[in-house]
């Protein structure tokens, strides 16, 4: 079976624009871990279900897959700073303070676009990724437009306006 140059599949999929999300899970022990994504979708409604994947080298792969719960923290538009924050290693993710209890007591960002607190499900084998199912348990939808990653930058989505049709122009 032939197999795509990764150069040509990384551009092709950089295309393809996606939701910045950033998941906490807090541990027994009461330690937070968080990480950013962007490959978040919705995966059932009846139960009402996400997935989002985590990279299988990620610091925080043994947190999240050994979890009971979990949120998920959908960007606004101007927070692309708590993105890079939670996308670098060997930093306190959460010493900016901007995170707080949420729901189900997990660390949550007040003003994010929306929130979703999972159940851990299940977690499935992608490759170089896990991909992490939860049941959506509560969820929080905010006034602010979501962040969107898209062309290897962060966007904020524009809504299209109605145009006039031919007919009704004079």
């Amino acid at each position: 079976m032939k197999t795509i140059d990764p150069a040509v599949f990384t551009s092709t999929m950089s295309r393809i624009p996606g939701p910045v999300s950033v998941a906490t899970t807090v541990t027994p022990s009461g330690l937070r871990f968080g990480f950013t994504g962007s490959s978040l979708s919705s995966l059932s409604l009846d139960p009402p279900m996400v997935l989002i994947c985590l990279s299988k080298s990620a610091s925080t792969h043994t947190a999240f897959t050994h979890a009971t719960q979990f949120m998920i923290n959908v960007l606004a538009a101007g927070q692309s700073e708590v993105a890079l924050r939670f996308a670098q290693s060997g930093v306190d993710r959460f010493a900016a303070g901007d995170m707080r209890p949420c729901e189900l007591g997990l660390p949550g960002l007040p003003d994010a676009a929306a929130r979703l607190a999972c159940a851990l499900v299940d977690v499935l084998d992608g490759g170089d990724h896990s991909i992490l199912t939860g049941r959506v348990l509560e969820a929080s939808v905010g006034a602010r437009s979501p962040l969107v990653y898209w062309d290897r930058s962060f966007n904020r989505p524009v809504p299209l306006t109605r145009t006039t049709t031919n007919s009704s122009r004079k």
